[in-house]
């Protein structure tokens, strides 16, 4: 019998940077758009006015969300760059100090003295490998991919889009914003459900545990800016 074949095969989580994307995208589509037509909901009879203001904020919030995840990129990106520099300057200047650091990063690694000696020497002949070294094992960084931030931004507006939709689209099929708002609350609870327990299995998490937990932020949201709107209205 192959005793490779009868080992059990390991499973790993490989959550890419647009599944990451989406997932933030998603969450706040559903959940913000979601608690602005529940709080019009109870301030408004006219489902054109929830409709109108809905749309307005995923417009507004897509590109806020998009900008926000350009710019995370774009920091992630000139982060690196600055390390990165600062590495090679400091092989360049100080290389007593990154040799004794290579050898006690080899060391933690669980290499003996001797050997994390050989592997220190052996390393430091290509600068440009000893740099990448330090900025992996010693800074815990790895390099970015510089076409990432526009691809984030485009993601993260594209999700918070559809998310946002799903809650509005109720109010297109009713007459009342007490209507839409019924069934925009059930719609987005499902949704929420749903999303949260394939975002909690993919994550490692309980997806029971993360459904409800989806589901319960959205419903508390919605449910606070309905009861603050109707405050509101009955001040007015």
């Amino acid at each position: 019998m192959n005793p490779l074949a009868a080992a059990p095969t390991e499973k790993h989580l490989t959550s890419s940077a647009m599944l990451q994307d989406i997932v933030i995208g998603l969450s706040d589509g559903l959940t913000v758009p979601f608690a602005l037509a529940a709080g019009l909901s109870g301030a408004v009879q006219s489902s054109g006015l929830v409709i109108t203001a809905g749309l307005a904020e995923i417009v507004a919030g897509s590109i806020a969300m998009g900008l926000g995840g350009y710019l995370a990129g774009r920091t992630e990106v000139e982060h690196y760059g600055a390390e990165l520099a600062r590495e090679h300057e400091e092989v360049r200047t100080v290389p007593a100090v990154e040799r004794r650091e290579v050898q006690e990063l080899f060391v933690a690694m669980g290499l003996s003295e001797p050997t994390a000696a050989l592997a220190t020497n052996e390393l430091v002949q290509d600068p440009t490998q000893w740099v990448k070294f330090m900025m992996k094992y010693e800074l815990g960084l790895e390099e970015p991919d510089p076409r990432q931030a526009f691809k984030s931004a485009f993601t993260i507006a594209g999700a918070y889009a559809v998310g946002g939709l799903i809650p509005l689209s109720a109010y297109f099929l009713t007459a009342t914003p007490h209507a839409g708002l019924l069934w925009s609350g059930l719609i987005t609870l499902v949704c929420l459900l749903v999303f949260g327990y394939f975002k909690s299995r993919m994550t490692g998490q309980a997806p029971v545990t993360g459904a409800l937990k989806m589901a319960a932020i959205g419903a508390t949201a919605a449910a606070a800016a309905f009861y603050v709107a109707r405050l509101v209205q009955g001040h007015g």
